[in-house]
C-alpha cells in the first residue's frame, strides 16, 4: 500500500545533552560510547540496514564533532595501515559515508524543539516519506527497529510511530497513543496524548523515538503555534496530520535503552557488552567482580 520508498532519515542530534552532563560539556551527547562506538554510530547501522540512503543530521553550534566523526582522518587511517591493524582500521571507516552526498549537515540556529529541526530539513527531504530517528534511543532488535517500522510502512502506508509498552504506573511519562482497537503489533491511530494523568491513559504504549512521516508534516511545522515548553512540537504537527492521513502504531520488537539519561547509558553499555561476542565473558566477569 505504501507510495514512494523510505529512502532519508532525519537525525535530530542539536540537543544540549542536559540529563548527562557534564560528560555532554564539550562532547555531543549522541557522540558518547556505548562500549567502543558512539551511541549514533549504532543509530547509522540500524538506518542503514533498513535500506535508507541519506542521513539529514540536524545540528547546533558547537556540534562540529558530529561532521568530523563521519569524516575520513587520513592521519589515523594511515597509521593503522602501516601497523597493519587492519580491524581497528575497518572499525574507524565503518561509519564513513558508502558514498558522496549521503549525509547533510543543517544548522539548527535556535533550540526550539523536536518540530522545528524537523522542519529544518524539509528542503533535503524534498516530496518523499521520511524516517526520523530520535538517536537518544538506542533501540536493540533483530531485526533491527527502523527495519520493523519500514516493513509495516510498506503494508499500510501512510505514517508508522514505533511505540512500546510504558513501565507499570509510569505512563503520565510519557506520550502515549490511541488505538483504533489492538490487534496484534500493528494498529491504527486515532490520537495521541502528552503525559496522561494517571487511569486516563487511552493505552500503555508509549512513542519510542522511531516514526516513518509523509512530507505533508512540513508545511503543517511551517506555520504551528508553539506548544508545551514554549517549542514546536514534532507530537502536535503529527496529531494535525492525523486528520488528514493515516496513522499506524507499530509495537516493535527489542528493548530501547533512553542513552540521555545517566542510567540508560550505563544499561546501554552493560547490555551491549554482553551482547558481544568478543567481550561478554570478559564483561561479564567484570561486572561479577564489582558485585
Amino acid at each position: 500500500m505504501a507510495g514512494k520508498r523510505v529512502r532519508k532519515a532525519v537525525l535530530p542530534v542539536a540537543g544540549l545533552g542536559t540529563r548527562v552532563l557534564p560528560g555532554a560539556k564539550t562532547t555531543p551527547k549522541n557522540l558518547l560510547n556505548v562500549v567502543d562506538r558512539p551511541i549514533l554510530s549504532y543509530v547509522v547501522e540500524e538506518a542503514r540496514a533498513a535500506g535508507i540512503e541519506h542521513f539529514v543530521f540536524i545540528v547546533g553550534r558547537g556540534q562540529g564533532a558530529i561532521e568530523d566523526y563521519f569524516d575520513s582522518i587520513p592521519e589515523i587511517e594511515n597509521a593503522l595501515e602501516a601497523k597493519g591493524k587492519v580491524d581497528i582500521l575497518a572499525d574507524v571507516r565503518r561509519d564513513l559515508p558508502k558514498q558522496a552526498g549521503e549525509m547533510s549537515f543543517i544548522r539548527q540556529m535556535a533550540p526550539l524543539g523536536l518540530g522545528h529541526a524537523v522542519w529544518c530539513a524539509r528542503d533535503v527531504i524534498g516530496d518523499e516519506p521520511f524516517a526520523v530517528m530520535l538517536p537518544d534511543m538506542l533501540m536493540a532488535a533483530t531485526p533491527p527497529a527502523l527495519a520493523q517500522a519500514v516493513a509495516a510502512y510498506d503494508r499500510t502506508g501512510g505514517n508508522i510511530v514505533v511505540v512500546e509498552p510504558a513501565p507499570e504506573g509510569e505512563t503520565h511519562k510519557y506520550g502515549i497513543v490511541a488505538l483504533d482497537g489492538q490487534d496484534g503489533r500493528l494498529n491504527r491511530m486515532t490520537g495521541m496524548v502528552e503525559k496522561p494523568p494517571l487511569g486516563t491513559e487511552p493505552s500503555n504504549l508509549f512513542i519510542s523515538g522511531r516514526y516513518i512521516l509523509q512530507p505533508d508534516i512540513f508545511e503543517i511545522l511551517e506555520t504551528q503555534p508553539r506548544g508545551a515548553g514554549g517549542e514546536i512540537q514534532l507530537t502536535d504537527g503529527m496529531a494535525t496530520l492525523m486528520k488528514r492521513q493515516d496513522f499506524h502504531a507499530l509495537e516493535y520488537e527489542g528493548t530501547t535503552y533512553d542513552c540521555g539519561d545517566k542510567i540508560g547509558l550505563l544499561r546501554a553499555n552493560v547490555a551491549f557488552a554482553l551482547a558481544r561476542p568478543d567481550l561478554a565473558d570478559d564483561a561479564r566477569a567484570a561486572i561479577k567482580a564489582l558485585l
